[in-house]
């Protein structure tokens, strides 16, 4: 048997550790996190950066162990189906849908593979067809939903406690958003009932309706108002509202917080920042092979009252001290 020839011996080892170098030298793919958001970078910025600092808290480092690609819709829902179908054609590992029922489902039609996972969701995404129950959601989309919807009776038990001769309040919703819909002609009429008051909504679909709706709504001469806010129209358009509650000196109640610090009167809602914080415990276990379909989605833990008194003062109300106790802010 012939000796093995050592100058071959000497080229195949090279060959393997130029080989194993090379190996060694591949960059590691990172993780790649598509966010698809229902506002514009200024005002979506506040939330993503709670949800890196979050990760960061679970070792989960940008440009390190993911990074992430944001598409915003800025109102425009007309944009949405193809800022989702991008994501998925950039071959994104998870998609965040920051927005209400309609994102989510853009994100769902667009992939039925890649994870979703939802917040700021409003709906019930069971009713809403994204799950098939909040323990055991199925398929692709988990996440955090605030359940918006029924924290309208409580919004409104709390005008009525704030302003105690309210009698006729005013609602502001866009019809984009099927959760504001149920809310302003469902949910609020049957509190609005026990609390015998009388509402009246308007939409708003498109910024023009403005004027005219504002116009309607002082010949009606209401006592208060209140923003079923969400949808398109109404979050991009979110200082309008305050900025006609203050010049028609109306108490007024939001379901965004960023409304009162616009100069709306009241907040009551689920803890955004806190939800947008929860989003990084699913990044996290979907990274490390965790399934969307046997992530629970979670319902809020904290909640938030907010309360301008710079607005109160304006508007010439006081706010009685049982309410100014509840409250988990206060703007001066």
């Amino acid at each position: 048997m012939n000796k093995p020839d050592l100058s071959s011996i000497l080229v195949a080892t090279l060959v393997l550790v130029l080989g194993v170098a090379a190996e060694a030298q591949q960059p590691k793919k990172v993780p790649l996190i598509g966010y698809l958001s229902n506002t514009n970078p200024a005002r979506e910025s506040a939330r993503a950066e709670a949800i890196r600092l979050a990760l960061r808290e679970r070792g989960q480092i940008e440009g390190q162990n993911f990074a992430i690609e944001f598409r915003y819709t800025d109102g425009n829902l007309d944009r949405l189906p193809e800022l989702a179908a991008e994501l998925v054609r950039r071959k994104v590992d998870i998609i965040v849908a920051a927005g209400g029922p309609t994102w989510v489902q853009a994100a769902k039609n667009a992939t039925k593979t890649i994870p979703i996972v939802m917040v700021g969701q409003g709906a019930d995404p069971v009713d809403a067809g994204l799950i098939d129950s909040l323990a055991h959601p199925g398929g692709n989309v988990t996440g955090v939903t605030n359940l918006s919807r029924d924290l309208g009776g409580k919004r409104l038990e709390l005008l009525k406690e704030t302003v105690p001769k309210l009698a006729r309040v005013a609602v502001l919703f866009d019809p984009a958003n099927p959760v504001t819909v149920l809310e302003s002609k469902k949910v609020l009429r049957i509190v609005a009932g026990e609390l015998r008051l009388t509402v009246r909504s308007w939409e708003v679909r498109v910024a023009n309706d403005f004027e005219q709706v504002f116009a309607e709504i002082s010949k009606w001469r209401p006592d208060g108002l209140y923003s079923a806010g969400g949808g398109p129209v109404l979050s991009a358009n979110f200082k309008r509202i305050p900025g006609f509650a203050l010049k028609s000196r109306l108490p007024s109640m939001y379901s965004s917080r960023q409304a009162v610090d616009a100069g709306g009167l009241m907040h009551y809602g689920a803890n955004i920042a806190d939800s947008y914080r929860r989003v990084a415990y699913y990044i996290d276990r979907i990274l490390k092979g965790a399934k969307p379909a046997d992530l629970p989605v979670e319902q809020p833990m904290k909640f938030e009252f907010v309360i301008n008194l710079n607005t109160a003062k304006q508007i010439g109300i006081t706010i009685p001290p049982i309410v100014l106790m509840r409250a988990t802010r206060v703007v001066k």
